[in-house]
């Protein structure tokens, strides 16, 4: 039997870490079993329990006092994943996956380790290979989707990471509980959206030197749109169902539970008819 992993992505602040800890609240609720990796070299402190740390192979702290490397932040946070990506062998040790397990990795914000550095793509071809079916869920902040244009960053954002991961992928519109009830409202229309009328919506609060952009603007909404690349899940704390439902959209994408279902069908098939 295969084993499962979700991949949580998305921005710096979008809610990865909570989200994980409600994921394992949810888990135990359901009484299922998960298991929460940390692969976020530069965390300090968790909501959940850890399965296994990355910072015991790596720590940024570590690698940015190296007088002979001399990284920032970013650069240091890129070396500490090259680095992971040629010890994967001490994640499967560390991971001792089982048949059916379930695995859920939280990983750094830095945009650019799913939207074209090598890591991540590393990373999901290297569980496929191990048994898993791996989802990728890219979280993005519903406080800073106002407004169009921001709205349109953010699609573009989980979709590059899409295209690169090649992966199925969830995208989720998280800390609606944080929103006012009319924020709340206005913004749910982005969750199935109407590209093209907000393709408009931008056009028309547009500056006389941004509108040179708006054609640009209008061909990315309509290939969003034509295609239905994506559509973003709520993720609110306030709500018990918002969890629930993410989960069920992702265990689907995994085909997780599917020889259980299989099973019962069968037996189902083998009942006698009844003589009523």
């Amino acid at each position: 039997m295969p084993k499962f992993a979700q991949i949580v992505m998305g921005p710096a602040g979008s809610g990865k870490s909570t989200y994980c800890a409600m994921l394992e609240e949810h888990f135990r609720a359901l009484k299922r079993r998960c298991f929460i990796v940390n692969f976020d070299p530069a965390a300090e402190n968790f909501k959940y329990s850890v399965t296994v740390d990355v910072r015991e192979l790596v720590q940024l702290e570590d690698v940015m006092e190296d007088e002979d490397l001399k990284f920032g932040p970013n650069g240091g946070l890129i070396f500490c994943m090259e680095y992971v990506m040629k010890n994967l062998e001490w994640l499967r040790d560390n991971l001792e996956a089982q048949d059916d397990d379930y695995f859920i990795f939280d990983c750094p914000g830095q945009i650019e380790l799913y939207t074209h550095l090598p890591a991540m793509k590393q990373l999901t071809e290297t569980l496929q290979s191990w048994d898993f079916r791996v989802c990728g869920v890219f979280l993005v902040d519903a406080q800073f989707l106002g407004d169009p244009s921001k709205f349109v960053s953010g699609v573009l954002s989980s979709l590059s990471c899409m295209v690169n991961l090649e992966i199925p992928h969830i995208s989720i519109m998280s800390k609606l509980d944080l929103l006012p009830k009319r924020s709340k409202k206005q913004i749910r229309k982005y969750l199935d959206p109407d590209m093209i009328a907000i393709a408009d919506s931008e056009e028309s609060q547009s500056s006389y030197h941004s509108r040179k952009f708006s054609n640009l603007t209008r061909v990315i909404c309509e290939l969003i749109d034509d295609y239905g690349m994506v559509r973003f899940l709520p993720l609110d704390r306030s709500d018990e169902d918002s969890i629930d439902i993410i989960l069920q959209n992702i265990d689907m994408s995994l085909q997780y539970g599917e020889d259980l279902e299989v099973q019962d069908k069968d037996f189902d098939q083998d009942l006698p008819e009844s003589t009523e």
